[in-house]
């Protein structure tokens, strides 16, 4: 597993130099990863009704290595979506746009899941072998915010939940509007002024 999530990690931190080369600016922010520990993947198993096996964890569940890559701007969302799917041995099997369709508490993200084809046996003996992997795309402010919402999530006994909930549903919607204006104000900067190609 961690050789999977290294090679992944590799292309990902190679692509963001091509880019940097070609545009002068980095593909994404930061890059997070991890690989779940065995009793966080078990409990998930049950969670699911699964059988508590590797089988039900490392290929039922798909998000046994989990990546997130943080953007500052929209659009380069869309530019690490088109690199990724242009990674070698790499096949996407899943999308979720939770930034146009927003979950109902606020949470923006786009998920993917990844079929990773490797020169070594899987868990269910088959070489070359496909392993799986999920990754997160998202901006830093919806970044910050899930961070947030993942306390509240987990954190039991919490007054005020339900105002807590309301408040972290309006600054999401108040980031997603800052997200936007961000975009626009970066869409603006990088116009060509007028007359430029005339004075060249």
């Amino acid at each position: 597993m961690e050789t999977v999530q290294t090679d992944l990690v590799h292309q990902i931190e190679k692509y963001n130099q091509v880019e940097k080369q070609r545009s002068g600016e980095m593909a994404y922010e930061h890059l997070i990863y991890r690989i779940k520990s065995v009793d966080s993947m078990e409990e998930k198993c049950r969670r699911k009704g699964l059988p508590v096996n590797a089988h039900s964890a490392l290929v039922e569940l798909r998000d046994a290595i989990g990546l997130r890559i943080v953007c500052r701007f929209l659009h380069d969302i869309k530019l690490n979506i088109d690199y990724i799917k242009q990674i070698p041995g790499c096949k996407v099997i899943q999308e979720k746009d939770y930034i146009h369709n927003v979950k109902p508490n606020g949470y923006r993200s786009y998920h993917m899941i990844l079929e990773l084809e490797e020169p070594f046996r899987d868990v269910d003996g088959n070489q070359p072998g496909k392993f799986y992997a999920e990754i997160q795309l998202r901006t830093i402010a919806m970044d910050s915010w899930a961070s947030l919402e993942h306390q509240m999530k987990y954190k039991h006994h919490i007054k005020n939940a339900a105002l807590i909930g309301q408040e972290l549903k309006r600054c999401a919607d108040e980031l997603a509007a800052c997200d936007l204006a961000m975009q626009t104000i970066r869409n603006l900067l990088q116009e060509e002024p007028e007359g430029e190609e005339e004075n060249q």
